[in-house]
């Protein structure tokens, strides 16, 4: 029997899904009040978030960067916004630490707590 978790399942075992071109990406954003695939929001009741809120905008980009693909992130995240928002959304540190590593690389500055 094992009694610690092993790195290789769990939750910090899967690749963060970042866009190599999304800071340049002109796709189209969703917008208005929008309810998020099961795909990347499972748990019951569907929620509806309206994207003209901030508080809601800002839960959407948490659960995106964390469960969402590639797709999902070009289509509910801005780039700039992401950036300005940076330290006001939570985010496990496995998805933290590689979204920075993203922004290095990319030569993009965020701001730090």
């Amino acid at each position: 029997m094992v009694s610690s978790r092993s790195s290789k399942v769990g939750p910090t075992s899967r690749p963060v899904a970042i866009p190599d071109d999304f800071e340049s990406a002109d796709d189209a954003k969703a917008s208005g009040i929008v309810v998020l695939p099961n795909r990347i929001r499972w748990s019951e009741p569907d929620l509806t978030f309206d994207l003209s809120a901030r508080v809601d905008r800002l839960r959407v980009y948490e659960i995106v960067l964390v469960e969402g693909t590639e797709s999902d992130v070009r289509q509910y995240v801005k780039f700039d916004e992401l950036v300005q928002v940076w330290n006001d959304i939570y985010l496990p540190a496995y998805v933290r630490k590689a979204w920075q590593y993203w922004f290095a690389e990319h030569h993009i500055s965020v701001p730090t707590c």
